[in-house]
């Protein structure tokens, strides 16, 4: 039976990638991606060449995800990645899925990569229990969020854009000394963890003029 493939990447540094996600992509005759650029510059590094790449971002999934579904009608074996982590996890891929399944074919994951549990590991908090936001709305429902998160007594995790955390931070300043764990970079050159609370980090990040690279913001239970 034709199965499509959700295939995990690293979220920065390339050899973070398992053996298993590397035979699914070698083995694949199509790639569905988020980019195809950046999937080639992945492919390019572990030398898997030949392929068939389809862009699917959110803006083309339901397109895709019906190419998807007469490969795999043809017998192909397909694979889907994201620019970086676990497809579905704040990223595209939702769309494509629900379809291929809807259709009556075979999905299976091949997990790796996530900056949500990355994060998680590294942070030092219990998250025996946690809450998974995504990103916040930019405008519509970011204060019912903001409530939320206040009101919230387990462990919260999101993620920010480097152009919105000074404004997160000031936002979150509510909590009061509530611990904050924010992470950049994970896995590359410049990754950093900080902890503390939001106004001092919003102050640490504003002096050493830190505000880059993709967020996770870990908020401690309670």
């Amino acid at each position: 039976m034709g199965t499509l493939s959700i295939v995990a990447t690293p979220i920065g540094n390339l050899e973070d990638i398992t053996l298993r996600a590397l035979r699914t992509l070698k083995e694949a005759d199509a790639i569905f991606c988020e980019d195809t650029r950046v999937t080639s510059k992945l492919l390019a590094r572990y030398e898997i060449t030949g392929k068939t790449l389809v862009r699917a971002d959110e803006a083309s999934e339901e397109k895709a995800a019906q190419r998807a579904i007469e490969m795999l009608e043809e017998g192909k074996r397909v694979a889907y990645v994201s620019d970086a982590g676990t497809p579905g996890i704040s990223d595209p891929g939702v769309r494509l899925v629900a379809r291929v399944r809807s259709a009556g074919w075979r999905i299976e994951a091949i997990p790796g990569a996530s900056a949500l549990t990355a994060a998680l590991s590294i942070a030092g908090v219990d998250a025996t229990e946690f809450v998974f936001l995504g990103f916040l709305p930019h405008k519509k429902g970011r204060q019912t969020a903001l409530k939320g998160i206040v009101a919230e007594k387990r462990t919260v995790v999101l993620y920010e854009s480097p152009h919105r955390i000074l404004k997160l931070l000031e936002e979150l300043e509510t909590l009061g000394d509530r611990t904050i764990v924010i992470a950049r970079e994970l896995t590359k050159m410049h990754e950093e963890v900080l902890s503390g609370t939001a106004y001092e980090l919003r102050m640490r990040l504003d002096t050493a003029g830190t505000a880059r690279g993709e967020f996770v913001v870990i908020i401690q239970s309670i």
